[in-house]
């Protein structure tokens, strides 16, 4: 696989992950509290494709580096919130745990292109 194809793919990968944050969010509780991690959560989960997106493309290495890191951060954070809603067992597990596991995938997978940077 080329590096563009990989590219692409990945966009496609991290588009689709959003789309099942932003659907998950919906079937969260409709209390305050889970109102805060609802909006933190589709935040963080919608920013990992948007930002690699524009590292794709970046003008400079500089600064396809900066959105590379940002995507690995808000990967970190999108787990973080969803190990809070696991914790608070606020949604059913099967669904919550295949989006945590894409979210360990997406952050190895970040970490990875930044560590080759």
């Amino acid at each position: 696989m080329t590096n563009k194809e990989f590219a692409k793919q990945l966009e496609n990968r991290t588009l689709q992950f959003a789309i099942d944050i932003i659907e998950l969010s919906t079937q969260l509780p409709n209390t305050t509290e889970a109102q805060v991690i609802k909006n933190q959560l589709s935040k963080s989960g919608t920013s990992i494709g948007a930002n690699y997106r524009e590292a794709n493309r970046s003008r400079s290495t500089r600064d396809f580096k900066n959105k590379i890191q940002i995507s690995l951060a808000e990967a970190s954070e999108t787990d973080y919130w969803l190990n809070m809603i696991e914790e608070l067992n606020w949604k059913d597990l099967p669904k919550l745990k295949s989006l945590r596991q894409e979210a360990k995938e997406l952050l190895a997978i970040f970490t990875s292109i930044t560590n080759k940077l």
